[in-house]
């Protein structure tokens, strides 16, 4: 299935009581969406020329706190994380074809989030608040949920998920490589963990990262090795 196969077609009418916003024939510039839920303010959105899927997770005294992570249909995207209140730093990162069909096939199962409720609204502990966005040129959809029991919903979390840890290691690799050699080694085990644990989905964005561990001698043996090692395994699951 390609992309253009699962990317909707046409104008739908506007749903009655939705949180869908779509351009009219007036042919806006620009879709501002100002929701304020459960104490929330979502902040201001544009149309996206080339459609895209974003997920946002909100959790205080997590790691990360708060993360965003939008892929559009070209399987280019952006990710940020961050403590509450610290300011954004979005870093530009580009997926697979087969995962980004991925997405977007599940979000078409879901309708593009159109009059969607996905919260399970049973009593769960606080799992952080998530937030589904789809946009394109002709509408913004957005869902929110703590947990959703729907299939789908749980099977493109996870994804989006398992692309932060990811991220998450490679920050944690950039950051042991300028400032903490003697722990790079432990680093790496844990990405190696990891990958045993079926942690990680689109593991190649780190293969930059472990490059320039295996050909810097400044780095210990232990961490050339295993940053060969995982590189390897990489490779080989492509």
């Amino acid at each position: 299935m390609s992309i253009a196969d699962i990317i909707p077609g046409g104008s739908p009418a506007i749903t009655p009581g939705s949180d869908i916003f779509r351009l009219g024939s007036l042919g806006l510039a620009t879709v501002c969406l100002a929701l304020l839920t459960g104490g929330s303010i979502f902040r201001a959105q544009t149309p996206s020329a080339v459609p895209c899927v974003t997920f946002t997770k909100t959790l205080k005294g997590s790691t990360p706190e708060y993360l965003s992570l939008s892929i559009d249909a070209n399987g280019k995207g952006t990710y940020d994380s961050h403590k509450l209140g610290d300011p954004a730093a979005p870093r530009p990162l580009q997926i697979s074809a087969e995962t980004t069909a991925q997405i977007f096939s599940l979000t078409q199962s879901l309708d593009y989030f159109r009059s969607l409720n996905l919260d399970s609204h049973h009593k769960v502990a606080d799992m952080g608040l998530k937030i589904l966005t789809y946009r394109d040129t002709r509408e913004i959809n957005k869902v929110q949920f703590n947990y959703s029991e729907n299939h789908s919903a749980q099977q493109l979390t996870d994804i989006f998920e398992k692309i932060s840890n990811v991220e998450e290691r490679i920050a944690q690799l950039d950051y042991a490589m300028k400032y903490d050699h003697l722990n790079l080694p432990q680093v790496l085990r844990q990405v190696q963990d990891g990958m045993d644990n079926n942690y990680f989905v689109e593991a190649a964005l780190m293969i930059p990262t472990l490059e320039k561990i295996s050909a810097d001698p400044h780095y210990l043996h232990l961490a050339q090795s295993r940053a060969r090692e995982i590189e390897q395994r990489i490779q080989k699951n492509k």
